[in-house]
This record gives structure tokens, sequence and C-alpha cells, in this order.
């Protein structure tokens, strides 16, 4: 990745002020966005946006190729998903993920693998609200309760805003001893209603620019007591597909953030020490560039693949070939199955559907993952390796 850059002095202060509390800890306070002095896109960051903006257009259009786009959104929801939770401390992988909603038990499963399903389902809700709700507090509350249901830091009031003071910093630190403080708990409604009023304010900011802004502000406010990162990069998709920029959730930010983890946070903690939201906007940028341009590559690959597998299944499976090609436009969505599902899928009999999954294994196609002669279970590998890189 390319070194950060910035174009203009910093300024202590641009981004909020730190404010002593009467327990004699500093807390952050943050100002209300846009930033003041204005944005400067002179020179290396108007050139990082052009390219995000280009990057981003090349990923539509490469979804748009896809025959059925909302087959494979299922399989980016996850993969976004497994990336965010895993940068929090999660185990989980892609492939734990598919197994435990496919019911593949599996003794050796992270104990976390329902973080990780509650991330899909609080993405799937917060998509599904697009439709009636805008960007809001309110829809974080409601995907924040989402995420914590039944999980670890499912006590710590999920979908409330905090009512006490948190803090990031080393296991076991103060509030003195943190890292940072974000605003204490009387601070937070407003510092989130000026957010909503900037997510929806008419203001000349490149989208993508602005979208970058909300995320760093919405970790630097907290304001919940668990769950804030996770929520904070949510509000990235979210954004994009309420402003349409995208059509279907396929960019998986987290991907970039995991791999540039110390650097994230940095960049996040210069905001508020120096007021250097350039620095923090061009990495956020050059993570649209990178990740659009992978997102693409593995759009096009799955073309690929299916059409290299309605091929062999034309050429393998005969007479049964129509019922091959469902099942295979099937696994794109649900890439783990059984010989019932497949049954179901296809109308045909239990003794016809083994058959035709028996002659999808031996075509290389599906993989049976169990190892048991009763309620086993079949992968699509090929598919999922194109997402499994971590």
């Amino acid at each position: 990745m390319q070194g950060a850059t910035h174009n203009g002095p910093a300024a202590p202060g641009r981004a909020g002020v730190y404010r002593r509390q009467p327990q004699g800890y500093r807390a952050f306070i943050p100002a209300p966005l846009p930033p003041s002095p204005p944005i400067r896109f002179d020179g290396p960051l108007q050139a990082q946006l052009s390219r995000a903006d280009l990057a981003l257009g090349r990923l539509a259009g490469s979804i748009d190729t896809l025959p059925n786009p909302d087959l494979f959104v299922f399989m980016y929801v996850r993969k976004e998903a497994v990336l965010s939770s895993q940068i929090e401390g999660t185990q989980s992988s892609l492939q734990d993920v598919l197994s435990a909603e496919a019911q593949v038990l599996d003794p050796l499963q992270p104990r976390d693998v329902d973080e990780v399903l509650n991330y899909v389902a609080a993405m799937n809700l917060g998509l599904d609200r697009l439709a009636t709700l805008p960007v809001s507090v309110r829809l974080f509350w409601e995907i924040h309760a989402r995420l914590l249901h039944g999980v670890r830091g499912s006590r710590l009031t999920p979908g409330e805003l905090r009512t006490s003071q948190n803090w990031i910093g080393p296991g076991g630190c103060t509030p003195n001893e943190a890292s940072f403080v974000p605003p204490p708990p009387h601070e937070v409604p407003n510092a989130l209603g000026a957010l909503e009023q900037f997510l929806h304010a008419d203001d000349s900011l490149p989208l993508l620019v602005k979208i970058g802004l909300a995320h760093a502000q919405f970790e630097t406010i907290h304001p919940f007591l668990d769950g804030n990162g996770r929520v904070g990069r949510l509000l990235i998709t979210l954004l994009l597909c309420e402003k349409q920029v995208l059509q279907k959730p396929v960019l998986y930010l987290s991907h970039y953030f995991k791999r540039h983890r110390q650097l994230y946070y940095d960049h996040l903690q210069a905001i508020r020490d120096t007021g250097d939201f350039e620095a923090w906007l061009d990495f956020f940028l050059t993570g649209v560039t990178e990740v659009s341009l992978e997102a693409a590559t593995t759009a096009r690959r799955i073309l690929l693949l299916r059409e290299q597998h309605r091929s062999l299944i034309a050429e393998r499976l005969g007479y049964a070939a129509g019922n091959g090609h469902r099942t295979l436009e099937h696994l794109f969505e649900h890439p783990i199955v059984s010989v019932n599902q497949i049954r179901d899928l296809t109308g045909t009999t239990y003794p016809a559907a083994n058959q035709l999954v028996e002659r999808l294994a031996e075509a290389g196609i599906l993989t049976e993952v169990t190892g048991r002669t009763r309620n086993r279970r079949f992968r699509y590998d090929a598919y999922i390796q194109l997402f499994a890189g971590e």
C-alpha cells in the first residue's frame, strides 16, 4: 500500500477537543462534521478520489454482468461479516460460517461463529430497512440490537446508547491509562444527532469523502458499549447502497482494514489528536480502490466458473443436465447442500437426487465434507475458494 499523504498542515482541535472529566481522565468531544477548515482536495487526495470513484464504478459494472447478482451477494456479505468480525478478535472463518449455516456439525468449530452469523443478519436487516428508513440513529440502534443478540456482549445493552464511559486501550487499563476515551455518555446523543444531520445535508462533498468522514466520526463517538467497530463498518456498506453507488453490498472493505489494522487505528487516532482528516481519507480511498478492484476480479472469476461448470454439466450429465444446471444456480447462494435439499429443489425422488449429487461430485463440482454415510453434506469448493483468501 502506498504511504499516506495529506494536503496541508494538521490542525489540533479541528476534529474536536479533549476535555478533562470530574473523574480525572480526558475524554474527546468531537466537533460536528464537516471539518473546519474544509478538506483540501488539491494534489494527491484529488487523484486518489478519482481512482476510487473509477474502481467503484468498475465494480458496479462487473456485478451488472452477473446473470443473477442477488445469488452472488450471499457470499460477498459473508466475506465482509467474517473479516469485520475478525478485526474484533473472532476466530471463525468463511468455511466455519457456511458450515454452521448448513448445519454441518463440527466439534472443532469456533465458538464465536454465532457472532459472525449475527453480523450477516445485522447487515441484511440494515439493507432491508433502507427501503423505509434512511441511515440514521434509529437504524444504528436496530442494527446494534441484532448484532449483539444472544452472543458475547449481549449483556452490554444491545440497541441502546451507552450510559457509562467506555475507553480504548490494553486489557485491564483504566480511563486514565487508555489510548483513547470517547465522549462521555451525556454527549453521545448530540454527537450522533449531528452525525445524522451531516449524512443527509445537501452539501458539495464527494460521496466517498462523506462516507469516509462519517465512518471515522462514528468510531470516535463510540456510542455503544460493544460492537462499535462492526456497526461503523456496516455504516460504510449501508451508505454506499442507500446512495445507490452500489446496487448490491459487494464491497468487503474490512479486508483492507484487517490487512492494515494498526494503520487503520493510527489514522483514526491522528484525526482526534492532530485533525489530520486528509491522511485518513487518503488511506480510506486507497482501500476503496484496492478492494473494489479485487471484488471486480472476483465477479469476473464467478462468471468464468459458472460458464465452465455449465459446460461440464451439459457434457457429463446428459438427460439430467437440466436439474444439474438448476442445482448449480442454487449452489451460488447455498454452497453447502444435502441430497434432501436437491430433491426438494428439483422435485425428483431421493434416489434421483442422490444420483445427481453423486454425478456432480464425480465431475469435481461438489465435494462431500462430512465423511458420513447418512446426513451427508456436499460443498461447492471451487466457488468458496474465490472468497476464502483472508
